[in-house]
Order: structure tokens, then sequence, then C-alpha cells
């Protein structure tokens, strides 16, 4: 079942980002048809990331009330290309982030933007252990 819930997650965000591969049988909804980057649009030197969050015990809702407000202002950045916020169903305030920048340099900038440095400086009371990242580089796009 665990499997089946992630395969629906992929899915998801595979969909939500406008995903041309995805099968004619599973169309995106009408909204997302005509929005969203599409893979073959993302460029070679774009730069993703995974990170994850935890609240500390108690806090789970603080932080996700800190971190709500990041969507609009991150997806607003221009070289923002996709931006999602999940949270883990089976473990509430263990938040995930999937992040693409047109590039490493504007990644860079995105984390120096007051939005993102006023919620970095509220982690210490909301968060354990800070931000855990994981740096990726984006293969197969033009499939």
């Amino acid at each position: 079942m665990r499997l089946l819930s992630a395969n629906r997650l992929v899915l998801v965000m595979l969909l939500s980002a406008g995903a041309s591969t995805a099968s004619a049988a599973v169309a995106p909804p009408a909204a997302l048809q005509s929005t969203g980057v599409h893979y073959a649009q993302i460029p070679g030197e774009a730069y993703a990331i995974v990170a994850r969050v935890q609240a500390k015990p108690g806090k789970e809702q603080a932080l996700r009330e800190a971190t709500l407000p990041l969507i609009a202002k991150v997806r607003a950045e221009p070289n923002n290309l996709v931006y999602f916020l999940q949270e883990d169903r089976e473990k509430p305030g263990h938040f995930i982030f999937y992040e693409i920048f047109a590039s490493q340099a504007d990644f860079e900038a995105h984390n120096a933007t007051p939005h993102v440095q006023a919620w970095f400086a509220r982690l210490p009371e909301l968060a354990e252990g800070g931000v855990q990242v994981t740096r990726m580089e984006i293969l197969g796009r033009g499939r």
C-alpha cells in the first residue's frame, strides 16, 4: 500500500509539473495542461534539490504555518522552475521540498532572498537539525 501511495505522489508531481511524458490515459487536470514547465524546457544547467526538515515535537503546526507562505514567494522568483512543498502523511511535521532552479547561481540567490532568510532564522526554534539538502542533477530531460 505504501508503494502505491509513493507512485501516486510521483505521478502527481509529474502531472503538476506539466510533464509531457505522462501516459495519454492519465491526462493532467485542465488547469495544469497549459501551465507549468515541461521536461524538454528545463535547461541543461538546471539545478534540482530535495530538502528535508523535521519539526520539533509540538512545533509541527508552527513550522507548517511558517513554511506555507514560501510556496507563492518562491514560485514567483524569476528563475524558479518547480517548487513543491510536501508533508509526510505518516509523520506529520516532516516536510520535503522539491525544487528546480534555472542554475546553481539561481538556487544560491533564492537562499539569499529575505523570505528564505527569515524562514531559516526561525528554524532553530521550530526544527530538529536544520535542513538536510540533497543537490541533484536532472537526467533525461528531453525524453
